[in-house]
């Protein structure tokens, strides 16, 4: 049973910068096929970065040039850089192993963190 904890979820006030953390656990190694999304209130659940089936990573265009994802494939971790934050980017982030989502070709199973809650402020 793969098992995915977030943090590093914070307040922060425009221009900011966070970088959250995903831990990965039950699970071989993981150096594909895993990624973030997140949920704003009233929204739905949108990709943000991610590795796809080949462990290359791709990003929302509302976050090119502002967020960098990465990962530790002997810890298991996944990283999300974010700079450059907007109040739109207010929203409870998670972290996911597995799913078409990241790319059709991925396994069908997806894992979901418990997320973690950023907040951006003008």
């Amino acid at each position: 049973q793969v098992q995915l904890v977030e943090s590093g979820g914070d307040s922060v006030q425009a221009g900011g910068s966070l970088r959250l953390s995903c831990v990965a656990s039950g699970y071989a190694r993981i150096s594909a096929c895993m990624g973030w999304f997140r949920q704003a209130p009233g929204k739905g659940r949108e990709k943000v970065a991610g590795f796809d089936a080949s462990g290359r990573p791709g990003y929302a265009d509302s976050v090119k040039g502002r967020f960098i994802t990465s990962k530790d494939n002997d810890r298991n971790t996944l990283y999300l850089e974010m700079s450059g934050l907007r109040p739109e980017d207010t929203a409870m982030y998670y972290c996911a192993v597995g799913g078409e989502a990241l790319d059709p070709t991925c396994p069908h199973k997806a894992y979901w963190g418990q997320g973690t809650q950023v907040t951006v402020s003008s």
